[in-house]
């Protein structure tokens, strides 16, 4: 039930606000003066103060300030019987919601009070899902590459320099580019992205520049595009790589001139926006074969930032697993879950061709379908994905002709008993050699479950 504290010196205020509000269905804290008032406040939770300015001791006034410093967000209603315009101006550059002269109309005082509570409500809100997103778009890692990567985003983000993000797929592209319009001084205005991959190209011109209507089949209003939409502020060209070298010359004419028109129009439109763009491509192999305008690639490549892939950089693994697992517990209510030790270390023998992305997903699969607090290798055995190519590895490990046997002996005995749920007896029976002849070569190449 909502609490309203009512701080009046006046008993039949208090009495009055006590009647109107009960029958409202809120609940009432009283206070006669600004000391017991702020007493009722740090003992416990209210969600919104009716606060007299003129009373003995403290004023309202005073009481607005030391409500502030305890918590600036709880909504503070002010009520007088000898308001002025100075007295309500001043109480609302102190924070107070809204200003109520006495005496109190029972309709305006209930109003108020539902607004004033509905805007703390949109407060919350937006502070919740600021955080959420934020903690989604953060940049975790501790690797040498990541933390350069953060280190060039905080000097370059306050500058208008274009940027252009490579990188596989996965490996956090779009994350770069939203921390530098973080960073930068068009933060308060729009991010806007376009994947050029996910438009056909005989539509990526009108999600870009808009249209008229009538410009084409099927244009049945005028369209404003992603370039106007981004006015001021940012906008994100993912996966540049595949655009149509029409839409290339546009863009290229709308970074070098600021000017873009609509399909179907004449009419040149201004624009000032910071480009920021993405590739998984190699640019400079299709700059030979003519796929990509190397003009617009020189104007694109301000300031490169290659995004390494995860399997160079498994050092991040540890935070990012971590990271992700909080996250997948804060959302679905589950009590926090650690990895063990041995789970980090075999994560970190992976492949990860979808890199941080397949990374997430795996790590939310384990969080859910693990069933104690803490992730083991057994969970692992059963949700992780494929290790890198085990022939690569043992080739490159081996220095003689009886190491790359031992080792290849050694990887294909770990993947029958993991295939086996590491069930020494099948996997003797499958395999059909002797038990004890198992067991020996287990111990001599140290395979033990969750090794």
């Amino acid at each position: 039930m909502t609490k309203i504290l009512i701080v009046d010196d006046e008993k039949s205020i208090r009495d009055s606000l006590k009647m109107i509000l009960e029958y409202e269905g809120y609940e009432t804290l009283f206070a006669e003066n600004g000391k017991k008032g702020l007493q009722i406040i740090e003992d416990e939770p209210v969600d919104l103060v009716m606060l007299d300015i003129k009373m003995p001791g403290m004023d309202g006034l005073e009481v607005l300030d030391a409500i502030r410093e305890m918590d600036a967000d709880l909504p503070v209603i002010m009520i007088s019987g000898h308001g002025t315009i100075e007295t309500a101006v001043e109480s609302t550059k102190k924070g107070a919601y809204d200003f109520l002269e006495k005496p109190l109309d029972r309709d305006k005082v209930l109003v108020t009070i539902r607004n004033a509570l509905r805007q703390r409500k949109l407060s919350q809100d937006y502070r919740e899902i600021k955080e959420k997103v934020e903690t989604d778009e953060e940049i975790l890692g501790s690797s040498k590459a990541i933390q350069n990567i953060l280190e060039l985003v905080k000097r370059v983000g306050p500058t208008d320099a274009r940027i252009l993000i490579t990188g596989e797929n996965g490996t956090g592209k779009e994350l770069v580019a939203k921390a530098l319009h973080r960073y930068s001084k068009r933060n308060d205005m729009p991010f806007v992205e376009v994947n050029c991959a996910a438009i056909p190209n005989e539509l990526l011109e009108s999600e870009l520049f808009g249209h008229e209507k009538g410009a084409f089949t099927g244009a049945a209003s005028r369209r404003i595009g992603k370039f106007e939409f981004a006015d001021k502020g940012t906008l994100f060209l993912d996966e540049i790589g595949d655009m149509s070298l029409t839409a290339q010359a546009k863009v290229l004419r709308a970074i070098e001139e600021g000017k873009i028109e609509r399909l179907g129009s004449n009419k040149v439109v201004e624009v000032d926006v910071r480009v920021i763009t993405a590739t998984n491509k190699d640019l400079h192999k299709l700059i030979d074969e003519e796929k990509f305008r190397e003009d617009l690639y020189h104007r694109l490549n301000v300031i490169p930032v290659h995004i390494p892939p995860l399997r160079e950089r498994t050092e991040d693994i540890p935070v990012l697993a971590q990271a992700f697992a909080d996250a997948v517990c804060k959302r679905n209510g589950f009590p926090k879950k650690l990895f063990e030790k041995d789970v980090i270390k075999q994560l970190q023998t992976y492949e990860w061709r979808g890199n941080v992305r397949e990374l997430r997903n795996i790590v939310e699969r384990l969080v859910i379908m693990s069933r104690g607090n803490k992730i083991t290798s057994d969970d692992l055995s059963l949700l992780a994905p494929e290790k890198k190519g085990p022939v690569d590895s043992i080739i490159n490990s081996a220095g003689t002709f009886q190491e790359f046997k031992d080792n290849a002996e050694k990887e294909f005995l770990r993947h029958q008993l993991e295939k086996r749920g590491w069930n020494v007896s099948q996997t003797a029976e499958d395999l059909q050699i002797q038990r004890s002849h198992l067991y020996n070569k287990m111990k001599k190449y140290g395979l033990e479950r969750g090794e």
